[in-house]
């Protein structure tokens, strides 16, 4: 059983500018430089990779990932890295260069959260499972900052992530509220 195989989550900073690895030739053919992120699933499609021999920015699928191990992603060999202009299929989301990272966070009372300062991907299915948003310094000094579980998300704009408003915690100490015929 490979690791890959195994679910576990990954923060994104720790997927970004990290090498790719050939299984063929045991040497790195690349480092990834930014995710490519669908937005209408939050699935990481690939990664852009500075090609390791011609420097030029080449596409490499999740698809395509065969394994994780301590230098990075293991691929077959350098022929799984693809220039953008072959990719038909991903072209729309590729056009759009979504970046979850900034985004900001409110829920649909309108209530904000601050923004996300980082995600988490679930290492065998390449899916964003969590999101972290961060307030301002003020604000997080008496909040933190807040996780986000992928299934509370209602909504992906241009510059915001909508969620279900959360449940307030009853105070420690708060009964039941009284009721009219006590």
């Amino acid at each position: 059983m490979s690791i890959i195989d195994t679910v576990m989550l990954k923060l994104g900073k720790d997927l970004v500018n990290i090498s790719v690895m050939s299984l063929r030739t045991g040497s790195p053919i690349g480092t990834t430089t930014s995710m490519i992120i669908n937005p209408n699933n939050l699935k990481v499609e690939g990664w852009y990779v500075q090609d390791q021999f011609s420097k030029k920015r080449l596409v490499l699928l999740s698809e395509d990932i065969r394994d994780f191990i301590p230098q990075g992603f293991a691929v077959n060999d350098h022929e799984v890295l693809t220039d953008e202009s072959e990719l038909i299929r991903l072209k729309p989301v590729l056009e759009i260069g979504f970046d979850l990272n900034g985004k900001y966070v409110a829920s649909q009372s309108g209530r904000q959260y601050g923004r996300i300062s980082e995600f988490a991907v679930e290492t065998n299915s390449f899916l964003v499972k969590k999101i972290y948003a961060a307030q301002s310094i003020i604000k997080s000094f008496s909040t933190g900052s807040l996780s986000i579980d992928r299934t509370q998300i209602v909504e992906i704009t241009n510059k915001t992530i909508i969620i279900e408003d959360p449940t307030e915690p009853v105070r420690s100490g708060a009964g039941a509220p009284a009721t009219a015929n006590q």
